[in-house]
């Protein structure tokens, strides 16, 4: 089994592309052991000594290190990634939880529009850097975004918010006045 890896805007976090699917579907994302429950692969990563957090997308997974340095690390990754791909285990045991999303009855149609705009401009940009944006709430013109992957904690993220995906919403949907990180 070959698996690439690519760097990502944020340091401590490189993608690792297995050429097979991950997930069937959506993402998943754990920056604790107990978060990794649902998945024995990333598990199986969080117990990497120096693995802070996880992420899943279908078809690559980025892994975020705390100490430590990637020369160390990236072996161990592969092997635990190229180990959990041979077993033929699935990603994720369980069901999902859905998250809750916030916004008045009367905002539907521009929460439509705005979860599109993610969906379809902007998802695709962010997961080429190994992370993930999805839509947690809309009130008073402000659109609130949770970051994941190498989006959490990078330090390009906050551009990429406030000058990237801000100025896009607010050409498509005049009524969006900011984004803000939840």
């Amino acid at each position: 089994m070959f698996i690439q890896t690519e760097p990502t805007p944020n340091p401590a976090t490189l993608k690792f592309l297995p050429g097979r699917p991950v997930l069937e579907a959506g993402t998943f994302e754990a920056t604790s052991a107990q978060e990794a429950e649902r998945s024995p692969l990333a598990k199986a990563l969080m117990e990497l000594a120096g693995v802070r957090g996880v992420f899943l997308a279908p078809d690559f997974i980025s892994v975020t290190k705390g100490e430590g340095e990637w020369q160390h690390l990236r072996p161990a990754v592969l092997g635990v990634v190229t180990e959990f791909f041979l077993s033929g285990a699935p990603a994720l045991s369980g069901e999902s939880a859905q998250a809750e999303e916030f916004f008045a009855a009367g905002d539907l149609e521009i929460v439509d529009t705005i979860k599109d705009l993610i969906e379809t401009r902007v998802r695709p940009a962010v997961a080429g850097d190994g992370g993930d944006i999805v839509f947690k709430g809309f009130r008073d013109g402000i659109v609130y975004l949770g970051m994941k992957g190498a989006c959490s904690g990078c330090p390009s993220s906050t551009a990429t918010l406030k000058h990237g995906i801000e100025n896009l919403f607010k050409h498509f949907v005049p009524e969006v006045k900011g984004v803000e990180q939840l």
